[in-house]
Protein backbone atom coordinates (compact mmCIF):
# COMPACT_ATOMS: atom_id res chain seq x y z
CA UNK A 1 0.00 0.00 0.00
CA UNK A 2 1.25 3.48 -0.83
CA UNK A 3 1.36 6.57 1.54
CA UNK A 4 -1.25 8.10 -0.75
CA UNK A 5 -3.58 4.39 -0.92
CA UNK A 6 -3.24 4.70 3.23
CA UNK A 7 -4.32 8.53 3.43
CA UNK A 8 -7.32 7.93 0.73
CA UNK A 9 -8.26 4.89 3.88
CA UNK A 10 -9.41 8.01 6.15
CA UNK A 11 -11.25 9.27 3.81
CA UNK A 12 -14.45 8.79 4.26
CA UNK A 13 -18.38 9.45 2.10
CA UNK A 14 -19.11 12.90 3.02
CA UNK A 15 -16.42 14.60 4.33
CA UNK A 16 -14.44 17.85 3.61
CA UNK A 17 -10.73 17.40 3.18
CA UNK A 18 -8.26 20.10 3.15
CA UNK A 19 -6.18 19.76 0.19
CA UNK A 20 -2.11 20.62 0.68
CA UNK A 21 0.45 21.97 -1.48
CA UNK A 22 3.56 20.26 -3.13
CA UNK A 23 4.27 17.12 -5.15
CA UNK A 24 3.37 14.39 -2.43
CA UNK A 25 -0.11 16.65 -2.25
CA UNK A 26 -0.59 16.68 -6.04
CA UNK A 27 -0.38 12.86 -6.36
CA UNK A 28 -2.88 12.55 -3.35
CA UNK A 29 -5.15 14.98 -5.18
CA UNK A 30 -5.06 12.83 -8.17
CA UNK A 31 -6.06 9.85 -6.80
CA UNK A 32 -8.37 11.89 -4.90
CA UNK A 33 -10.24 12.48 -7.89
CA UNK A 34 -10.26 9.22 -9.58
CA UNK A 35 -12.23 7.74 -6.15
CA UNK A 36 -14.83 10.71 -6.82
CA UNK A 37 -15.11 10.06 -10.57
CA UNK A 38 -16.04 6.33 -9.05
CA UNK A 39 -18.58 8.08 -6.80
CA UNK A 40 -17.27 9.26 -3.54
CA UNK A 41 -18.70 12.18 -2.14
CA UNK A 42 -16.51 14.40 -0.80
CA UNK A 43 -15.49 18.54 -0.82
CA UNK A 44 -12.04 19.64 -1.07
CA UNK A 45 -10.87 22.96 0.61
CA UNK A 46 -7.33 24.05 -1.69
CA UNK A 47 -4.40 25.34 0.21
CA UNK A 48 -2.95 27.19 -3.03
CA UNK A 49 -4.11 28.18 -6.47
CA UNK A 50 -2.59 25.08 -7.67
CA UNK A 51 -4.30 22.88 -5.58
CA UNK A 52 -7.32 24.38 -6.36
CA UNK A 53 -7.01 24.71 -9.88
CA UNK A 54 -6.00 20.41 -10.22
CA UNK A 55 -8.83 19.34 -7.83
CA UNK A 56 -11.30 21.36 -10.18
CA UNK A 57 -9.96 19.87 -13.53
CA UNK A 58 -10.33 15.97 -11.41
CA UNK A 59 -13.84 17.21 -10.55
CA UNK A 60 -13.18 17.73 -7.00
CA UNK A 61 -15.80 20.24 -5.72
CA UNK A 62 -13.95 22.68 -4.13
CA UNK A 63 -15.67 24.87 -1.18
CA UNK A 64 -14.37 28.02 0.29
CA UNK A 65 -12.93 26.79 3.70
CA UNK A 66 -15.76 29.23 5.94
CA UNK A 67 -18.01 27.10 4.53
CA UNK A 68 -16.35 23.78 5.05
CA UNK A 69 -14.88 24.51 9.23
CA UNK A 70 -14.64 22.69 10.64
CA UNK A 71 -12.68 20.06 8.33
CA UNK A 72 -12.55 16.18 8.61
CA UNK A 73 -9.06 15.97 7.73
CA UNK A 74 -6.51 17.51 5.81
CA UNK A 75 -3.80 15.52 3.76
CA UNK A 76 -0.31 17.29 2.64
CA UNK A 77 3.56 17.15 2.47
CA UNK A 78 6.30 18.62 4.61
CA UNK A 79 9.79 18.87 3.99
CA UNK A 80 11.37 18.04 7.45
CA UNK A 81 9.65 16.04 10.35
CA UNK A 82 11.47 15.56 14.07
CA UNK A 83 10.62 12.21 16.43
CA UNK A 84 7.71 14.86 17.97
CA UNK A 85 6.01 15.16 14.46
CA UNK A 86 7.24 18.68 14.44
CA UNK A 87 7.13 19.67 11.04
CA UNK A 88 9.03 22.55 8.25
CA UNK A 89 7.44 22.92 5.19
CA UNK A 90 6.82 25.34 2.50
CA UNK A 91 9.18 24.81 0.28
CA UNK A 92 6.19 24.48 -2.54
CA UNK A 93 5.87 28.42 -1.04
CA UNK A 94 2.48 27.75 0.44
CA UNK A 95 3.12 27.61 3.71
CA UNK A 96 1.03 30.34 5.46
CA UNK A 97 -2.21 28.92 3.74
CA UNK A 98 -1.40 25.04 4.40
CA UNK A 99 -0.82 26.08 7.90
CA UNK A 100 -4.44 27.97 8.41
CA UNK A 101 -6.08 24.64 6.14
CA UNK A 102 -4.68 22.60 8.53
CA UNK A 103 -5.20 24.33 11.71
CA UNK A 104 -9.33 24.34 10.69
CA UNK A 105 -8.65 20.60 10.54
CA UNK A 106 -9.88 18.25 13.21
CA UNK A 107 -7.19 15.68 11.72
CA UNK A 108 -3.77 16.88 10.12
CA UNK A 109 -2.34 13.99 7.84
CA UNK A 110 1.25 14.47 6.54
CA UNK A 111 3.23 12.19 3.64
CA UNK A 112 6.60 12.00 3.44
CA UNK A 113 9.33 10.17 0.74
CA UNK A 114 12.74 9.00 1.80
CA UNK A 115 15.34 11.54 3.64
CA UNK A 116 12.56 14.08 5.47
CA UNK A 117 12.88 12.34 8.81
CA UNK A 118 15.38 13.90 10.55
CA UNK A 119 16.56 14.01 13.96
CA UNK A 120 16.54 18.32 14.63
CA UNK A 121 13.99 20.73 12.88
CA UNK A 122 16.63 22.65 10.45
CA UNK A 123 18.72 19.90 9.54
CA UNK A 124 18.16 20.66 5.95
CA UNK A 125 19.32 24.07 6.69
CA UNK A 126 16.17 26.23 5.48
CA UNK A 127 12.98 27.47 6.74
CA UNK A 128 10.85 29.62 4.48
CA UNK A 129 9.06 32.42 5.78
CA UNK A 130 6.44 34.37 4.38
CA UNK A 131 7.04 38.05 4.98
CA UNK A 132 4.97 41.42 3.69
CA UNK A 133 6.83 43.11 0.88
CA UNK A 134 7.38 46.38 1.95
CA UNK A 135 8.92 44.75 5.15
CA UNK A 136 11.44 42.49 3.42
CA UNK A 137 14.64 44.79 4.42
CA UNK A 138 13.24 44.74 7.87
CA UNK A 139 12.61 41.07 8.36
CA UNK A 140 16.02 40.47 6.71
CA UNK A 141 18.04 42.12 9.21
CA UNK A 142 16.01 41.15 12.15
CA UNK A 143 16.11 37.12 10.96
CA UNK A 144 19.91 38.14 10.46
CA UNK A 145 20.25 38.83 14.45
CA UNK A 146 18.51 35.66 15.10
CA UNK A 147 21.38 33.78 13.18
CA UNK A 148 19.59 33.03 10.20
CA UNK A 149 20.54 33.84 6.39
CA UNK A 150 17.82 35.13 4.74
CA UNK A 151 17.95 35.30 0.91
CA UNK A 152 14.73 36.52 -0.80
CA UNK A 153 13.12 33.65 -3.02
CA UNK A 154 12.86 35.13 -6.62
CA UNK A 155 11.69 32.94 -9.74
CA UNK A 156 12.88 34.39 -13.41
CA UNK A 157 14.91 37.21 -12.00
CA UNK A 158 11.80 38.48 -10.03
CA UNK A 159 10.97 38.43 -6.36
CA UNK A 160 8.44 35.48 -6.00
CA UNK A 161 4.86 36.49 -5.16
CA UNK A 162 2.70 33.97 -3.13
CA UNK A 163 -1.18 33.34 -3.54
CA UNK A 164 -1.86 35.96 -0.58
CA UNK A 165 0.48 38.57 -2.23
CA UNK A 166 3.54 38.40 -0.57
CA UNK A 167 7.13 37.63 -0.46
CA UNK A 168 9.33 34.56 0.45
CA UNK A 169 12.66 34.64 2.47
CA UNK A 170 14.47 31.28 2.43
CA UNK A 171 16.44 31.45 5.73
CA UNK A 172 19.89 29.17 5.74
CA UNK A 173 20.16 27.96 9.43
CA UNK A 174 21.77 25.28 11.89
CA UNK A 175 19.71 23.13 13.34
CA UNK A 176 16.55 24.41 15.77
CA UNK A 177 17.69 23.26 19.32
CA UNK A 178 14.08 24.78 20.52
CA UNK A 179 11.88 25.44 17.93
CA UNK A 180 9.27 27.33 19.90
CA UNK A 181 11.13 29.68 21.27
CA UNK A 182 12.56 30.40 17.79
CA UNK A 183 9.14 30.83 16.38
CA UNK A 184 8.03 33.01 19.22
CA UNK A 185 10.86 35.43 18.06
CA UNK A 186 10.34 35.28 14.64
CA UNK A 187 6.50 35.75 14.57
CA UNK A 188 7.46 38.92 16.76
CA UNK A 189 9.17 40.60 13.69
CA UNK A 190 7.18 43.34 12.34
CA UNK A 191 6.29 42.32 8.53
CA UNK A 192 6.41 38.39 9.21
CA UNK A 193 3.30 36.69 7.98
CA UNK A 194 3.98 33.03 8.91
CA UNK A 195 6.89 30.73 9.06
CA UNK A 196 7.91 27.25 8.16
CA UNK A 197 7.08 25.63 11.77
CA UNK A 198 4.30 23.54 12.15
CA UNK A 199 4.89 22.76 15.80
CA UNK A 200 2.31 20.39 17.52
CA UNK A 201 0.10 20.07 14.64
CA UNK A 202 0.41 16.99 12.68
CA UNK A 203 -1.89 13.84 13.59
CA UNK A 204 -0.19 11.68 11.59
CA UNK A 205 2.54 10.96 9.41
CA UNK A 206 2.87 8.40 7.11
CA UNK A 207 6.32 7.46 6.02
CA UNK A 208 6.83 6.10 1.97
CA UNK A 209 10.27 4.07 0.77
CA UNK A 210 11.72 4.64 -2.98
CA UNK A 211 8.75 3.69 -4.54
CA UNK A 212 6.30 5.17 -1.54
CA UNK A 213 5.22 2.48 -0.14
CA UNK A 214 4.35 2.65 3.93
CA UNK A 215 7.70 1.76 5.59
CA UNK A 216 6.34 3.64 8.71
CA UNK A 217 2.91 5.47 10.67
CA UNK A 218 3.75 7.77 13.26
CA UNK A 219 1.23 9.02 15.44
CA UNK A 220 0.39 11.94 17.97
CA UNK A 221 0.31 10.29 20.92
CA UNK A 222 -2.21 12.83 22.36
CA UNK A 223 -4.81 14.21 20.55
CA UNK A 224 -4.85 17.64 20.25
CA UNK A 225 -8.20 19.77 20.91
CA UNK A 226 -9.61 20.94 18.15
Amino acid sequence: MTIYERALALVQDGDTVGLGSGHASAEFITELGERVRNGLNVRGVASSRASEELARRLGIPIVPLAEAMPLTLTVDGADEVDPHLNLIKGYGRALVREKIVAAASRQFVILVGPGKEVPILGSRGKLPIEVVPFAVSVCQKALTKLGCTPILYEEDGKPFVTDNGNHILDCALAPILHPEQFEEHVRAIPGVVGTGLFLDMADVVLVGDDHFNVVAERRRTANRLR
